[in-house]
């Protein structure tokens, strides 16, 4: 009986699959899946019922092709896998380039990497460095409470009197569209000239310091003026500290007052908009200034906290935010009669950057209603602080109330939770204009060894919730010389451009008393600081001896890296840390978390683990063998990590004493041998002092040669390390092209081009001709396909990224191609090494011809299998690539090869893009398996504002009868308008959907965001396996092997046939994570193991609370409030001053 046709929503008759009906032959059967009853039977998906198909495949005149059995795919698999290891032992020439180390075994030394010794040099290294940095600090602050303490403050001093480099004073003179508001002050200023340090990225002064001075305080208010003038007298002891370590950097004393004096000077860096840094919210002055902090922050959003006054306390929250650091702890509260948190914490959590994110974006969700019950809110910030079982700071407890006002003491709820020791010291804050009376906030405040703050306007709110720092400090103070204990920070950004920096800092007293007898001062002066560049570091370890994939790491108490190779931010922000964790820095496992414990905990430790690594182009994924040893670095909160891979153990160092020999190897570095002998491709290393680096390897090899005409490799100005292994492979590989390439016809088999990389920094491509489409880094320890070769036995395949490929018209120029490499193993002895990878590069076009031979029933090159009239055949490759589809996908899930010749423009692409339903089956087969994670130091563009609309948000409007209405002018509603107009200026955020818009513009400005990346790799799967994609009508047999020494996956299917049956699509691809990576809620109730500083300072008997509250007031510049007036009432925008004045606190030093 005749089978009926296969289409698209037919059904099947019983269990039988047939194919499309084929012109004049009839249907289509398939056999068994699992092949002959000897072969393996695993099948993973619903599988055909052997015995049923057997008489399909016997009935006489069934003339029809069949899917290939599982014995015939084998046999492909295994031609395929013959013909990759032919061509590479022929050409890859892996066994020759070991006769040719072998040969030369007396032109170098095996040397050992001993890692315990290794890590502990380096963090001896590292200790004496920031011994250093110490030294010089201690001079510093000791010299700084000297100066201050021998200053007459002077009540009547004038800005003419004071002499200094105004850091910002050249940007302002230089504005074209600003008006200098304070030109008069500029008097003061003294001009510098300057000159470029390469050290410091910068034009700097040596005979002078700089001064900044945040643009929301008035520089000509006697505090400033006094603070000036007893600072100058640091900057003597800055230049000889220099003169003492001429490697120093910035050295800054940061003031409480927020003067910053830094040295060397140098312009200040103003960003295109308003100026918004204060020293004060600096990470390494907010580290400094104080002990850790548990903080809890409760929001009075009750009925009569609406419009101006809510917006401010939404804004004062955020900005009290900014004050804290990962030391920190904290959760922020809303109440009315209830109390509840803003946000999804339920308790205090680390104040990183991302928690942070979290509350600013909460709070500005809260809307006020209902009545205000100080108690609620009280009563639930004394829970949060007394809860023990979670992580928290243990030191600084605090309480922090944002409210308009209230008549309620709520003394009951004191007496209960925090006398008579009062460990939680309470800050009360009043919001907004009002008549209400404060009497009981300053009661509050002054009651629990807390402070009262006046919040009337936008003006007062950076300087009012920073202050309560000076009361935290008092402790440390009376601490004296106890307290004098020198922090290391996490890394952040220099704000002048310095780049990637850690700062030790040390806290500076004030020693005066204001009279015999009278009580110690309690107040901090400011934090000395003193930055160390992450290059700096680096070059203590080292280099190139560790191998392509051996590197040293350091964390903090927290865990966040402050070296490591991955550590890469794409964007930073001055005003943030760069916190990324070592557990986000590599594949997380749980070896990696035992390790992170043991260096936080200030453990030595040595241990071999099995883990997975990203390839560096982050497409990949591998299982390795790595090994880990850790110590503690002496006098720091750091502990530094060395990582090996086992065959990193050993390294090659040259021996070329032979300068005969040098000049003769080193000819091969001339570009008028790369015609006969390949072109060459040297590492960008640092070879010599004076070698002038170049992104353009062409004009770096220029200039090393023209250097080495100047300089013997034995020069001291050069690293004789380097340079000798660099000269020793540039002969080894030029011997195998004399051995192996030159005499071989690569035409013959299809390929582009030859090469060889090694440790030393060469890469050899051959012939010349190939070079013009080499696009690998010149750097071998950068390229993926040299680290994933010597981390993969066999033949590694990396085809062409998919973004460069060629389309399919434009393969006839044979300049795209794919990768094959293989590390070179060399035994010495008992000692085991890969000092070099070769490899060769396929013509796409042609190979893919190739493969479909390979995988073809053919018997004879020329002579294609054809079925005849009454025969049975099975399909292959070749003659049914309509019907039949042949890929070679490798272990990340790219496509490498294809039958297809539509598909030929796809490879490199992920599979899952070209065949979703297929690539989807391999995964449910463990074939693949997925490895997600999470990039925290991606840039993204930035996001469209929120509101286009014209006026700003949350902002009084006035309408045209206000203007014209004189009484108007003396109305709150008027003074009101005018601050947010005054303030927006410096609080652009105030007015605009994007904070960061105050240091650049947002059209251009890159942000830091999250990116999820998703990696496959071979799952568990080795064997072969037949089986269905189970889709009912669409159904689709497939087959899947694995090729013996290579990463590639052998896939033959039969094409779809219908759309009915697209399944889900894996996505490969990098995205982005608005929620700012995984759930943020979730992640806290697993915190990660950190420790804190394990110094506290947060009681002294001694201190004294009597000066507990003010209210503060920021008078604006009279001739500025009159010009803004005028505009107004003239229907002109305000134009943004370039300097607006307000007074800083009242301290007198």
């Amino acid at each position: 009986m005749a089978v009926p046709a296969r289409t698209c929503g037919a059904s099947w008759p019983g269990p039988v699959r047939t194919a499309r009906p084929w012109p004049g032959r009839g249907p289509r059967p398939f056999p068994d899946p699992r092949g002959p009853a000897s072969g393996p039977a695993r099948p993973l998906l619903l599988l055909l019922p052997p015995l049923l198909l057997l008489p399909l495949l016997t009935a006489p005149g069934a003339s029809a092709y069949s899917f290939p059995q599982q014995h015939t795919m084998q046999y492909w698999a295994r031609r395929l896998e013959q013909e990759i290891d032919g061509v590479m032992r022929i050409f890859g020439g892996v066994q020759q380039l070991r006769e040719i180390y072998k040969d030369n075994r007396n032109l170098f030394e095996v040397q050992e990497n001993e890692p315990q010794k290794l890590v502990e040099k380096v963090a001896g290294d590292i200790e004496s460095l920031l011994d250093r940095k110490v030294q010089a600090l201690k001079r510093l602050a000791d010299a700084a409470e000297n100066f201050q303490k021998s200053h007459r403050w002077q009540d009547n001093i004038k800005e003419e009197d004071i002499m200094y480099y105004d850091a910002k004073a050249d940007a302002e003179l230089d504005d074209p569209e600003g008006e200098d508001v304070e030109r008069g002050s500029k008097t003061s200023t003294l001009r510098l000239d300057f000159m470029e340090d390469p050290n410091f990225k910068n034009k700097v002064n040596y005979s002078y310091t700089a001064v900044q001075i945040p643009t929301d305080i008035y520089k000509g208010s006697t505090v400033i003026l006094n603070e000036l003038n007893w600072t100058e007298a640091l900057e003597n002891v800055f230049i000889e500290n220099r003169r003492q370590d001429p490697t120093l950097l910035w050295q800054v004393f940061g003031s409480a007052t927020g003067v910053t004096r830094y040295y060397p000077a140098t312009p200040w860096r103003a960003p295109k908009k308003i100026d918004l840094y204060d020293v004060r919210r600096r990470p390494w002055y907010i580290q400094g200034a104080s002990s850790p902090k548990d903080m809890v922050i409760i929001v009075d959003v009750s009925g009569s906290v609406s419009g101006l006054t809510l917006k401010l306390m939404k804004t004062s929250v955020c900005e009290m935010l900014d004050t804290l650091s990962d030391d920190d702890y904290v959760n922020v509260a809303s109440f009315n009669e209830k109390a509840q948190p803003v946000s999804c914490f339920t308790h205090l959590v680390q104040a990183n950057v991302r928690n942070k994110k979290v509350f600013k974006e909460a709070v500005q969700g809260m809307v006020a209603k209902g009545t205000t019950g100080y108690k609620a809110g009280f009563e639930y910030a004394f829970d949060q602080l007394q809860n023990s079982n979670i992580t928290r700071a243990n030191c600084n407890k605090m309480i922090m109330m944002f409210t308009d006002g209230g008549e309620d003491r709520v003394q009951d709820v004191f007496e209960k939770y925090n006398w008579p020791n009062r460990t939680v010291r309470v800050f009360t804050f009043s919001v907004g204009q009002h008549n209400y009376d404060v009497t009981p906030l300053q009661w509050m405040a002054c009651t629990n060894k807390g402070y009262y703050f006046e919040i009337p306007s936008i003006g007062a709110i950076r300087i009012n919730t920073q202050e309560y720092l000076d009361v935290l400090g008092r402790p440390m103070v009376l601490a004296g010389k106890e307290a004098k204990q020198v922090q290391w920070t996490n890394v952040y950004e220099d704000a002048l451009g310095l780049g990637l920096v850690v700062t030790g800092t040390l806290p500076v007293f004030n020693l005066t008393q204001d009279g015999p007898g009278e009580k110690k001062n309690q107040l901090i002066l400011g934090v000395m600081g003193i930055d160390v560049a992450l290059n700096d570091i680096k070059r203590l370890t080292p280099n190139y001896t560790l191998g392509a994939n051996g590197y040293v790491f350091a964390i903090d108490l927290n865990g966040y890296v402050l070296l490591h190779p991955n550590l890469k931010p794409q964007t930073t922000n001055f005003r943030e840390p760069v916190t990324l964790d070592f557990l986000d820095a590599e594949l997380e496992d749980e070896n990696k978390e035992e390790i992170r414990r043991s260096m936080i905990d200030g453990n030595k430790g040595h241990k071999q683990i099995r883990t997975l690594v990203k390839s560096l182009d982050e497409r990949y994924i591998d299982e390795v063998i790595r090994n880990y040893t850790w110590v503690p670095i002496r006098s720091t909160n750091y502990s530094l990590g060395l990582v090996l891979p086992p065959y990193s153990t050993f390294y090659l160092q040259a021996n070329l004493s032979d300068q005969i020999l040098q000049v003769k190897y080193f000819e091969f570095l001339l570009p008028s041998s790369f015609e006969s002998e390949g072109h060459v491709f040297i590492a960008p290393r640092e070879y010599c002092k004076d070698l002038n680096a170049s992104d353009n390897n062409t004009e770096f090899l220029k200039n090393f040669i023209e250097l080495m005409e100047k300089v013997t490799p034995d020069s001291k100005q050069c690293n004789n390390f380097l340079l000798h292994n660099l000269i020793l492979d540039t002969g080894i590989t030029q011997q195998l092209v004399e051995r192996v390439w030159r005499d071989q016809d690569l035409n013959t088999y299809s390929l582009l081009a030859v090469f060889a990389a090694t440790d030393g920094g060469i890469t050899r491509v051959f012939p010349n001709k190939a070079a013009e489409d080499w696009t690998e880094n010149p750097e071998p320890f950068n390229a993926s396909f040299y680290r994933r070769s010597l981390d993969n036995h066999g033949y590694v395949f990396k085809p062409p990224h998919q973004d460069s490929l060629l389309r399919p018209l434009e393969l006839e120029n044979d300049t795209v191609g794919v990768l094959v490499s293989t590390a070179v193993e060399l035994s010495l002895g008992r000692r085991t090494l890969r000092p070099a990878v070769v490899g060769v590069k396929l013509d796409l076009e042609a190979w893919a011809e190739k493969f479909k031979v390979l995988a073809s029933n053919r018997t004879h090159q020329d002579q294609p299998q054809k079925c005849g009239p009454s025969s049975h055949c099975e399909m292959d490759c070749e003659v049914n690539n309509e019907d039949l589809l042949c890929v070679l996908i490798d272990d990340g899930g790219f496509l490498v090869l294809s039958n297809q010749n539509h598909q030929w423009d796809q490879v490199g692409r992920f599979f899952s893009e070209v065949d979703a339903n297929l690539m989807l089956a391999l995964y449910n087969n463990s074939f693949y398996t997925r490895k997600e994670s999470y990039d925290y130091q991606a840039a993204c563009a930035p996001q469209p504002p929120g509101n286009l609309g014209a006026a700003p948000r949350g902002v009084f409007v006035p309408t045209i009868a206000d203007f014209l209405n004189l009484a108007w002018w003396t109305s709150a509603a008027a003074w009101s308008l005018f601050q947010q107009l005054l303030y927006g200026l410096i609080y652009h955020s105030w007015f605009q959907a994007d904070p960061a818009e105050a240091e650049g513009s947002p059209e251009t400005r890159e942000s830091s965001c999250v990116m999820k990346q998703t990696q496959y790799y071979f799952g568990s799967v080795n064997a072969s396996y037949n089986a269905i994609i189970d889709c009912g009508n669409c159904s689709r047999l497939f087959h899947a092997q694995r090729l013996t020494n290579t990463n590639l996956l052998f896939v033959v299917a039969e094409k779809p046939l219908c759309s009915q049956c697209e399944a889900g699509r894996l996505l490969q691809k990098e995205t982005h994570c608005p929620a700012d990576g995984p759930e943020q809620c979730e992640l806290v109730q697993r915190p990660r193991y950190r420790r804190g500083p394990h110094i506290c300072f947060d009681y002294n008997a001694t201190e004294d609370t009597s000066d507990c509250g003010r209210g503060a007031s920021f008078p604006p510049s009279l001739g500025v409030l009159v010009s803004l007036q005028l505009m107004l009432l003239l229907g002109l925008p305000p134009r943004p001053q370039p300097q607006v004045h307000s007074f800083a606190s009242s301290r007198r030093l």
